[in-house]
């Protein structure tokens, strides 16, 4: 029997090149050439001024963001984030302009500060299912 986990995403076709980009280390982003803006997560239109997916493609991301905010978790009783706590949650402004919901690894305690800078980097949440975090660049 196995447990239900909380961290992973539900791939389907049209969300297939972001995960597959994920497991070799890049983050994709989408971007709209009717307005030519940047949005995460994934859509097949554009959020900002509805441009269908024809004029909405896949981009290669930096992997540079800055730091928005954060939360450290102490407690998690969903499968497996009980097993990871304390973690930090965060969100950080990519450098593209899109705001992702995130996880900071690899800092010091007390070495989280608002606009900071970070990178990308990948951590394998179930065999061949890498997602992307950030740590201090």
């Amino acid at each position: 029997m196995s447990t239900l986990r909380h961290d992973l995403p539900e791939t389907d076709e049209f969300t297939r090149p972001y995960w597959d980009a994920a497991a070799e280390g890049r983050l994709l982003l989408r971007r709209c050439a009717d307005c030519g803006r940047a949005h995460h997560y994934p859509r097949e239109f554009c959020p900002f001024c509805w441009a269908g997916e024809d004029r909405v493609a896949w981009e290669r991301a930096s992997g540079r963001a800055t730091l928005y905010t954060w939360s450290v978790i102490h407690r998690n009783d969903l499968p497996p984030f009980g097993t990871r706590v304390p973690y930090v949650a965060a969100v950080a402004d990519l450098a593209e302009g899109p705001r992702m919901m995130t996880e900071v690894v690899d800092c010091p305690d007390g070495g989280l500060r608002i606009g900071m800078p970070l990178e990308v980097t990948f951590r394998e949440a179930a065999e061949g299912v890498w997602v992307a975090v950030f740590r201090p660049a």
